[in-house]
């Protein structure tokens, strides 16, 4: 990964410098990372980035050029720049494992550091996590969808840079994806590669059975022809057809082999190309279909009986179109001063955007005999989850609505685990794959209800009561502040 240093915004410069002369520069602050809302009205998250965000801590330093060009701004202190020259992160950060399940509200990462270095991370961390996160939780819609088939990554040519391109392949595959078309990506991350030919290939021939020959010719065991650029069924099929009697009378045993459809009515074509490929004796030819393709459409070609067997699935997968952008945040919670924690708590007259302060541990709480999420329950760091009790859950926006689970009825395992303690990794990333079988068995713990594409059903995200007393006991005490300031100005 290229040096990130200066992948920030500027503000978090100035602050920088700000609390670099402040009399409390050593404070200590815990943040948490999360998000408010599921993109796209969806029912769960799926956390992906962690690999680059910890290949970005660890390579976080400002060389001599940084210093340079921050020097020339002239907005910055020669002894501030000095500090900046030996700057490395020395805290620590926990985070869920890349390719989990997560929910609006709870926290997917939390960073305890000097407030320097915590402050600082947040831009990079945001836009390494919210881009690869979102991507994944796409590629989660799109796979569940097709019930099962394959779904291939094709959407480099249309993603939003060659980094969006290559990271967003990388997060399709955690997502479910079973291959992408992007080389880079496969040389980088070790992804399995797919791809057939272009309609130019076949425009390039005198004829499309000529080009079609030559492409069977290159690529025996892996014989996926583009039938749609010229007429689908009147062409198209029937050449792929002769091309396959002609291999099989060379002795060339058929395997991955099959159509492609880019265009037209893929419903109707591809129950008229399974027909045709079936009568041909050709029963084990794949239909393969692309064209602007994402959950949606894939649904209802679903649900009108289309023969397609793998989707490619592109633009709207690269750039999740419906909806481009993750809305993660990165909010303080406590702050560390003379061994003493001090929660805080950011106020909104948007009820969404107040903060639960403190320090904190998420537990997930599953079903015992059905191995399903039942809830997320968010703690304070000193508090621990008894299992072997009845527990009662509440809804904190609602704490009239409550949920009694009898010991022995549930389990529970903690999400956020240690990635760098005092400035070390001490977490060693999955392979790629490694994280998409993960990811797969976290989406397996899902009721249908919360994955279901059109208006699913919440998981809870509940508070401990005594997290819960305390968020109140500070917004009491905020309100009650702000009313003896305002009433002195009256």
């Amino acid at each position: 990964m290229r040096d990130h240093s200066l992948l920030t915004d500027f503000y978090q410069l100035t602050m920088m410098q700000a609390r670099f002369k402040a009399v409390d520069a050593g404070c200590k602050a815990v943040f948490d990372m999360f998000i408010r809302e599921n993109p796209g009205d969806n029912g769960f998250s799926v956390f992906a980035g962690l690999e680059q965000f910890v290949e970005y801590i660890e390579n976080l330093h400002f060389d001599g050029t940084d210093i340079d060009y921050l020097r020339g701004l002239g907005h910055f202190d020669p002894s501030f720049l000095e500090y900046l020259r030996e700057f490395r992160f020395t805290g620590d950060i926990y985070a869920m494992a890349e390719g989990s399940v997560f929910f609006p509200t709870e926290p997917v990462v939390v960073v305890k550091a000097p407030l320097l270095q915590a402050n600082f991370i947040e831009t990079a961390m945001l836009n390494i996590l919210n881009h690869q996160s979102l991507i994944a939780t796409k590629a989660a819609r799109v796979c569940y969808a097709t019930n099962g088939d394959d779904v291939l990554e094709f959407g480099l040519r249309r993603a939003q840079g060659a980094d969006a391109g290559v990271l967003g392949a990388r997060a399709a595959i955690i997502g479910g994806c079973a291959a992408t078309s992007n080389v880079l990506a496969g040389k980088m991350f070790d992804l399995p590669l797919r791809g057939t030919h272009s309609h130019s290939w076949v425009m390039s021939f005198d004829c499309e059975l000529t080009a079609f020959r030559q492409y069977a010719t290159a690529f025996p065991d892996k014989c996926i022809l583009l039938v749609d650029t010229y007429d689908t069924l009147n062409s198209g099929v029937p050449n792929a057809i002769k091309v396959f009697d002609e291999m099989v009378a060379k002795g060339v045993k058929l395997q991955n082999y099959g159509i492609r459809l880019d265009s037209g009515d893929l419903a109707y074509l591809a129950k008229m190309a399974r027909q045709m490929l079936d009568d041909a004796g050709y029963k084990g030819a794949r239909i393969s279909a692309s064209s602007d393709l994402d959950e949606d459409l894939i649904q209802s070609l679903k649900l009108q009986g289309a023969k397609i067997d793998v989707w490619g699935v592109g633009t709207r997968l690269i750039t999740s179109m419906q909806a481009p952008a993750m809305g993660g945040v990165y909010k303080l919670a406590a702050v560390e001063r003379g061994g003493k924690v001090i929660p805080k708590i950011k106020l909104s007259e948007n009820p969404v955007k107040v903060t639960t302060p403190g320090e904190k541990k998420v537990y997930r709480i599953y079903d015992a005999k059905q191995n399903k999420i039942k809830a997320d329950l968010i703690m304070l760091a000193n508090e621990n989850l008894r299992t072997d009790k009845n527990l009662t859950l509440f809804d904190p926006q609602a704490p009239w609505k409550k949920m009694h689970l009898k010991a022995g009825s549930f389990y529970a395992k903690e999400l956020l685990q240690p990635i760098f303690k005092d400035g070390k990794k001490v977490y060693k990333s999955p392979t790629v794959l490694e994280i998409r079988d993960f990811c797969r068995k976290e989406q397996a713990t899902l009721w249908d209800e919360h994955r279901r594409l059109v208006n699913p059903h919440q998981v809870p995200v509940d508070l401990s009561q005594k997290l819960y007393d305390l968020k109140q006991k500070m917004l009491h005490d905020s309100r009650k502040e702000i009313g003896e300031i305002t009433s002195s100005w009256l």
